[in-house]
């Protein structure tokens, strides 16, 4: 029995992730709430979680982004806190809910989320607070794994459903910082999260659509952020440089007839004009040839 069982809802947000999300569950008490959202029609999960009925609750929906489902799963919260965790998240166990669920005590719930540390990231790519620290400051963590007080979240707002994929967390760190909800890694939690896509099931072809609506949403999401947090004119200013860059490449590949290279920067420019255009990032896989 830990601590935590009476105030602590594990979320998991699954798109035909069925495999990780039960090996990620086996390593949880069967003593502590589960939501996983799944966000596909892929219904075998049922069979798969039919062994975890007693603390696991299924909820499918439609894939409207990473953020909207964590939205979608707050609602059905019922305890003081909540984890978020993607499947691919691995070393989570009890005794780390456990501290998290201990670091948010002492620090009286005052944060906006807190993280853990990743050991399997360069510093280069994933930026980490100082590990000597025992809760270090961090402007914001990963979306992989997100402890929150339901308060405070619901305080600032949640996720912004706009974003469909990338800097939906960031968004979500940015807000809560100007609320003076500060953000944390908890340095004495390592965990390693196998970065990529968490999905299961897709071919080829799928895997090459996915690259694709990747690309897309990164650049789409990364104007609509800085937007957001620094108005529409200084976010024209800050991309400049990278429209330049797309429209050079788009031409130099057109001329030497690389067709593939060609394709990847023109998603680019359509995610970017998109964003800048301000319209929705409505593109999904299946608009992908």
């Amino acid at each position: 029995m830990i601590n935590s069982k009476k105030e602590v809802t594990i979320v998991i947000i699954s798109h035909k992730s069925k495999k990780k999300v039960i090996k990620l569950i086996s390593n949880i008490s069967k003593e502590l709430k589960i939501i996983v959202i799944e966000n596909s029609e892929d219904k075998t999960i049922e069979k798969e979680l039919s062994n975890f009925k007693e603390n696991v609750q299924l909820i499918f929906s439609k894939n409207n982004g990473y953020g909207s489902a964590i939205n979608l799963a707050r609602t059905r919260v019922i305890t003081k806190y909540f984890f978020v965790l993607n499947p691919d998240m691995q070393k989570i166990d009890d005794k780390l809910i456990n501290v998290f669920y201990d670091s948010a005590k002492e620090l009286n719930d005052n944060f906006g989320a807190l993280g853990p540390r990743f050991e399997n990231v360069s510093e280069k790519s994933h930026k980490q607070s100082n590990i000597n620290e025992k809760y270090g400051e961090i402007e914001s963590i990963s979306g992989s794994a997100m402890f929150f007080c339901t308060a405070v979240f619901d305080e600032n707002g949640g996720f912004d459903e706009n974003f469909f994929l990338y800097f939906e967390e960031t968004d979500y760190c940015n807000r809560s910082n100007k609320n003076n909800f500060k953000i944390y890694q908890i340095n004495s939690q390592k965990v390693y999260h196998n970065i990529g896509t968490s999905v299961e099931t897709f071919n080829i072809e799928e895997t090459n659509k996915l690259k694709k609506l990747y690309r897309w949403h990164f650049i789409w999401s990364k104007f609509y952020f800085y937007k957001k947090k620094y108005g529409k004119f200084i976010s024209l200013i800050i991309f400049i440089p990278q429209f330049l860059r797309i429209i050079l490449r788009i031409s130099l590949y057109f001329l030497n007839s690389n067709n593939e290279k060609k394709e990847k920067y023109l998603i680019r420019y359509n995610g970017l004009m998109t964003s800048i255009k301000g319209k929705k990032s409505s593109i999904r896989i299946n608009d992908f040839n």
